[in-house]
């Protein structure tokens, strides 16, 4: 079974950050490929330092959950800039987010892990050529800027296999398995991993998850630290 798969809304929101862009250079493949299906797609090494493309060579340019790994951050993503003749599209996680999860309560370090391998919403935009800009979750207005920012909300039934995936089901953090698809479980050493589900698993028993989060379970989204950067090319 596989527990990252491609999540529908979060694939129409990076379609909806490309446009019209017919031509997309996508910079590596994380767990999942958020690349556009229905468009001309090349990807690319993201641990190379120089792209052998061409300036302004694509429509677009990509990278989904692929930050953490970029030796250079920004290089790396100066050189998407480059190649990009429209815009570049980053979906990420957002460090500063991920600490309000429910799951910080009973696995700090689980989360303090992932939070330092992501670089701040305010870095990745720095990096891509300009300030970060708000924008209200997908299908709100544009407030404007180089670069925009735009939370993606986490949907209940959501299939690509992240901890907040499961922001409504704490249960399925108790399969081994599940935890092994998340990257952020092999970042702390074995011991800390059991004690955390040991005190998820006791709160889940007790009734202590469902008295202080129990409303989660039936919120259709969660605005979590799923983020998207869309950077446009200076008029």
């Amino acid at each position: 079974m596989s527990y990252r798969r491609v999540e529908p809304s979060f694939a129409r929101a990076v379609a909806t950050a490309l446009g019209d862009a017919r031509t997309v250079l996508d910079l590596g493949v994380g767990p999942v490929s958020y690349a556009p299906t229905d468009r001309e797609v090349t990807t690319a090494d993201p641990t190379a330092g120089h792209l052998p493309f061409p300036d302004v060579s694509f429509d677009a340019a990509l990278t989904t959950f692929t930050l953490p790994d970029l030796p250079d951050l920004d290089r790396g993503l100066a050189e998407l800039r480059r190649v990009a003749r429209g815009p570049v599209v980053v979906l990420t996680r957002d460090p500063g987010r991920l600490q309000d999860s429910w799951l910080a309560e009973y696995a700090p370090e689980v989360v303090a892990a992932e939070a330092r391998r992501h670089p701040s919403v305010d870095r990745v935009a720095e990096a891509l050529g300009g300030a970060a800009v708000g924008r209200a979750p997908i299908g709100g207005a544009p407030i404007g800027g180089a670069v925009e920012t735009i939370r993606v909300p986490i949907p209940f039934t959501c299939v690509d296999g992240f901890s907040e995936a499961y922001y409504a089901r704490p249960e399925r953090l108790l399969d081994p398995a599940v935890r092994q698809a998340d990257p952020a479980w092999g970042l702390v050493d074995e011991m800390t991993a059991r004690r955390s589900v040991s005190a998820l698993r006791e709160a889940l028993e007790s009734g202590e998850w469902d008295r202080r989060h129990g409303s989660l379970r039936v919120r259709p989204s969660y605005d979590g630290s799923l983020v998207l950067l869309r950077a446009t090319r200076p008029a």
